[in-house]
Order: structure tokens, then C-alpha cells, then sequence
């Protein structure tokens, strides 16, 4: 899906779609392409800058013979046409997007970063928006598992769940408990194991003064620890709960042992 978050906030023209699995996009028009063709184009997408003819022969196909690489080059270019031919700008020795085409990755990625630094300018609306929340709830081309996506998609990965975190944050502090629960959830699901993110939506939950949503959400995440890994969530998750305890006299903290929890 076309996230629209550009620099100028505006959509047009093409558009390199990696976020959530790839797609060539010329205004409203996917474009077909080849499977050789669509790994030229993201791996131009991804490096964002002039890239030697050998470099990408050998990225793309690392597994033949030089010559046999090269062979796959020249077919994957000859098979780009039109307004595809157009966003490949071809030297004699090296490859690159045209600079008019956009890459949805990069504004995902400079979005991410407005999130993580909010401190240091004011946060435009549209960062806060429910379009902002899906630009960085896709992964990196799924589904691809060639060596040099996966290291793109693991920073991605990283990158996008602090993101979400700072975005729900954001969304809490600004009294929108709804889009900041929809943002800790992308989290949540990003890496189910992980802490921060089951932290974040904790807070929403008690921001909003739902104790017995933030206390079912603790108690999943305390029986998901145990049931993958055999161990508990941290003492900082506890202290978090400290502050808002139950309703019965005399308890302080949610703290679930084995024993206590009724799921075991």
C-alpha cells in the first residue's frame, strides 16, 4: 500500500515500493516486471546511489560465473521499457535510480527519524497520522531472502519498532489513547517478544485508566516470556505496573508467578 509520506507531503510520479513487498508504481499504475528485473531495481533502491555493473551482477546472482552474471544483467535492463526504463539511469559502468523516482523506504526511514528526534523540532501533523503508523508497520520485502535483503531488513526491523514506540508515545502524551494502542500493537507484532514494545502499549492502557486492559496485557506477555524462553519480564516492566496497582487493599505490584497465574 502506498504509504504517501514523502519529504513535501505530496504523491505523483514513480514510486519504488519496498515496505511490506515490492512494487513499481508510476502515479496510480502498478507496473509488471520481471523477477530479475524487480531485484535490479530494489537493489538500486536500497543502495540509493551510482552502483558498479560488477558490484550488482555479483549481488544479484552471486552463485554463477562472472560471465554468466553479467549475461543476467544485460537480460533484467533489456527487459525494462517505457517509464521502467525511464527510473534506471544506465552509465557504461555503472547503475542507478533515476533521482525523479521516489523510494518508500527512505521516507519511512527519514519519518522514523523525525519520531525518534521529536525533541529537537516540532512534529508535523502528518507524522502523527494513521498513514504515518502504516509507513512503519510493513517489513522489509518479506518473503526475500537473498543475504543482501536481509541485512537491509533487519535495520529496517530495528529502526521501525523504536519508531513505533516513540510514535505511540507521542500519540499518548497528545490524548489519542486509540491511534497510540494501534501504533504499540505494530510494535508488538514487529517482535512479540519483545519488552519495550508490550511497555508501550502498557502505558497507553494506563494513560487511559484501563488498569484491567494494561494488567491483561502484562499477564500475556509474563506467560509468552515463560512459555518461549522460560523466563520473566523484567524488574523495570514491574516497576512500571508498581505505579498502578490493583484495587484490592494491600497489593502493590502485578507481579504474576507460576503458581498465581491462572493459565498454567
Amino acid at each position: 500500500m502506498q504509504s504517501g509520506l514523502n519529504a513535501n507531503g505530496g504523491c505523483g510520479g514513480s514510486l519504488v515500493q519496498l515496505v511490506g513487498g515490492f512494487q513499481l508504481v508510476e502515479g496510480e499504475a502498478e507496473l509488471a516486471l520481471a523477477e530479475g528485473s524487480q531485484r535490479l531495481i530494489a537493489l538500486l533502491a536500497l543502495r540509493g546511489r551510482p552502483v558498479k555493473r560488477l558490484l550488482v551482477a555479483g549481488t544479484l546472482w552471486p552463485d554463477v560465473t562472472e560471465n554468466l552474471a553479467y549475461a543476467r544483467l544485460r537480460s533484467a535492463l533489456s527487459r525494462l521499457y517505457g517509464t521502467v526504463r525511464d527510473a534506471v539511469e544506465v552509465s557504461p559502468s555503472n547503475l542507478s535510480l533515476g533521482t525523479s523516482v521516489r523510494v518508500d523506504l527512505r521516507e519511512s526511514r527519514a519519518l522514523a527519524h523525525r519520531l525518534l528526534y521529536a525533541g529537537d523540532e516540532p512534529i508535523r501533523a502528518p507524522d502523527l497520522s494513521a498513514a504515518a503508523i502504516a509507513a512503519l508497520s510493513g517489513d522489509l520485502l518479506p518473503d526475500w531472502y537473498d543475504d543482501w535483503v536481509l541485512l537491509e531488513a533487519e535495520d529496517w526491523r530495528q529502526l521501525r519498532m523504536h519508531a513505533l514506540e516513540a510514535l505511540a508515545a507521542l500519540l499518548t502524551a497528545a490524548g489519542r489513547y486509540g491511534a497510540a494502542a494501534t501504533a504499540a500493537l505494530a510494535a508488538v507484532r514487529a517482535d512479540p517478544l519483545r519488552e519495550s514494545a508490550h511497555a508501550a502499549l502498557i502505558r497507553v492502557h494506563l494513560a487511559e485508566h484501563n488498569q484491567s486492559e494494561a494488567f491483561r496485557q502484562f499477564k500475556l506477555y509474563s506467560e509468552l516470556l515463560r512459555a518461549e524462553l522460560d523466563i520473566e519480564p523484567t524488574a523495570q516492566l514491574r516497576q512500571l505496573t508498581q505505579a498502578h496497582p490493583t484495587s484490592r487493599p494491600g497489593e502493590g505490584a502485578w507481579s504474576v508467578t507460576r503458581s498465581e497465574s491462572p493459565w498454567v
